[in-house]
């Protein structure tokens, strides 16, 4: 990475130490998604059952179960095809089913198919140097010393070039940082995934056509494939990002496996240039064993079973496509692991590796579909968070009395009494959200929490934003909130009770549903003032590791910097300070009308408890 760059990532990760909000983006800020995701027509997949497609049911119950229990998969959605029918669809509360979903690195796959329509069409060549695409940019010192770099080094993450991910974050122009950064060894020959090698792709389909991808892609894929609600975002300059940045519902991410499994045809019509399918599944680099130790191809990975491969995205996001068994599997999550050799697809492995051989059709049968079915509503039904927010559990008033204390705690909560936050640099958004998105928050001033008519709100001053979050009570309540003039579904849950110290505490849970991230909170109202414990869920893991990319790239310069600033204490006083912040509130006046609002809640939670 450029030395600009470098230098804009230690003051970026130097302001979040110092809890500087607002501003942290090096990069010009427009709302791009300004609504939420529309309501997804009915299925074009034909449903059976397992059986028929030779497959128990009682088995996918099995998978389904395994997935729900694994501590590092928080499962969002699970789509099961085979022979272009769907056998199996289950949505993890709250996640709901009919909502598009970010898609992060699974998008480069698309990205791919897009070069082959470009090269089908003679606009470009794989052997073509990038340069020379770009030559009107290029400086005449450049035209002379840079090796060349094809299209094919970008398709299969080996142009060696040293701009990655974090330049996105620290400037306008990506396609001039792309170019003119340093280039490591000798393009074509080591493996290194960097999303801007997907962008650079995305930047030369529009080179090349005077279109933005997602324009170019509206009538060659998303209009044959009947792929209506698609939203991808841009850059500054207008180029689709095209390694990041894709919301796709999964049903829509079943149709492009399909798609691939019938060697680009739908419907008997010729949709992907011929012969591009055996080619981008084809192994064209070995990545290290840590990312992937199947081989990738043509911005996709081979996966374990002969034959197959998998569109990709962090955190669980996957199109697995299995042609052997004709079987295409779709999953979203918000798994605390960012590459292929993931916890999750280490359990579809177990379920579709190798060793596992469908037959041709097996005879229904009726208690292990029920078994199935069973399986699908509970974890549908489920309480939204997977694992208790507050240590301790919640404080018994005597023997069967969990209810009563619950009771109690509802009673303390000062409802309509807004608390001014004495550490402002929390946001709504967690902060993984906010980095993908260029979207920056200004910091939480102000909170509380409501009530009206029986429902319990979080209350929120945000920058110039206003948020009320209407907040469940076993179920998640879902509502739109806008950040920056950007919006997304939240699924919302609260419990109040007490901590071991008998302070009352309401924990609440904001699961993102179109994102793979949740945020939390735990209010604890400690007589005049609240403290309140954020949390944020893919956190610890993800930022460290965000982290240890930074050190690795900018190894000499940012661990000298640490050194002079506190070294292993500033580490920690990141995480402290952007991951699980505690900050404390101290009340202002309560609005005219609340003073009873917290014997109200709780003569409406007796009177729901009751019926």
């Amino acid at each position: 990475m450029a030395a600009k760059e470098q230098l804009n990532m230690i003051e970026m990760v130097w302001e979040l130490i110092n809890g500087t909000t607002g501003h942290l983006g090096r990069t010009d800020f427009a709302p791009q998604k300004t609504e939420v995701s529309p309501e997804i027509p009915c299925s074009c997949f034909e449903e059976a059952t397992p059986e028929s497609q030779g497959i128990s049911s009682a088995y996918l119950a099995a998978l389904i179960g395994e997935l729900a229990k694994s501590k590092q998969t928080d499962m969002h959605h699970l789509l099961i095809l085979r022979r272009g029918r769907k056998i199996c669809e289950c949505s993890f509360s709250p996640y709901q089913s009919g909502i598009w979903h970010a898609t992060y690195s699974l998008c480069k796959s698309i990205t791919g198919m897009a070069i082959g329509f470009l090269e089908a069409e003679g606009k470009v060549s794989l052997d073509e140097d990038i340069h020379k695409i770009f030559q009107e940019r290029m400086g005449l010192l450049q035209k002379i010393f840079r090796p060349a770099i094809t299209v094919e080094n970008l398709l299969t993450m080996q142009s060696g070039v040293d701009f990655n991910e974090m330049g996105a974050v620290s400037g306008n122009d990506w396609v001039g940082g792309f170019l003119e950064a340093p280039v490591r060894g000798t393009p074509g020959t080591v493996f290194e995934y960097n999303s801007m090698n997907s962008y650079l792709l995305s930047a030369i389909v529009t080179e090349r056509t005077g279109m933005s991808m997602m324009e170019y892609l509206r009538p060659r894929l998303w209009e044959p494939l009947g792929i209506e609600n698609v939203f991808w975002e841009t850059c500054p300059a207008g180029i689709t990002k095209g390694g990041w940045g894709l919301f796709l519902c999964p049903e829509d991410a079943a149709k492009l496996g399909q798609l691939y499994l019938q060697d680009g045809l739908w419907e008997g019509r010729r949709i992907l240039p011929e012969g591009w399918v055996e080619r981008s599944t084809s192994v064209h680099a070995r990545p290290q064993e840590r990312l992937g130790k199947y081989g990738y191809g043509y911005q996709l990975w081979m996966d374990e079973r002969p034959g197959s491969y998998a569109f990709n995205g962090m955190l669980g996001q996957n199109v697995l496509v299995l042609p052997d068994v004709e079987m295409v599997i779709v999953t979203n999550a918000g798994s605390n692991e960012l590459f292929v050799n993931c916890e999750l697809l280490r359990i579809l492995r177990k379920y579709f590796g190798s060793e596992f051989q469908p037959g041709e059709r097996l005879a229904e049968n009726s208690r292990e579909r029920r078994q199935l079915e069973l399986q699908t509503g509970a974890v549908k039904g489920r309480v939204c968070g997977k694992n208790p927010i507050l240590r301790g559990g919640w404080k018994r008033r005597g023997p069967g009395r969990k209810e009563s204390a619950r009771e109690e705690a509802v009673r303390r909560i000062p409802y309509g009494r807004m608390y001014r936050m004495e550490d402002g640099h929390v946001g709504l958004f967690p902060l993984a959200m906010q980095v993908f998105h260029n979207n920056f928050s200004e910091g939480i001033k102000k909170l509380g929490i409501g009530k009206e008519g029986g429902k319990l709100y979080l209350l929120l001053e945000e920058g110039q934003d206003r948020h009320r979050i209407p907040l469940g009570r076993d179920r998640a309540c879902v509502s739109a909130v806008e950040v920056n003039g950007e919006t997304y579904l939240v699924g919302a849950t609260a419990t109040p009770g007490f901590d071991e110290e008998d302070c009352c505490v309401l924990k609440i849970d904001l699961a993102f549903l179109e994102e793979a991230m949740r945020r939390s909170l735990k209010i604890y109202f400690r007589e005049e003032r609240i403290e309140v414990h954020w949390n944020e869920s893919p956190g610890r893991a993800l930022i460290m590791e965000g982290l240890e990319s930074i050190m690795t790239e900018m190894a000499g310069r940012f661990l000298s910097f640490l050194k002079e600033k506190g070294g292993d204490e500033i580490i920690h006083a990141l995480i402290e300070r952007t991951v699980e912040p505690v900050v404390t509130g101290v009340p202002e006046e309560p609005e005219s009308g609340q003073e009873q609002a917290g014997e109200d809640m709780a003569e409406t939670e007796q009177t729901e408890q009751d019926e």
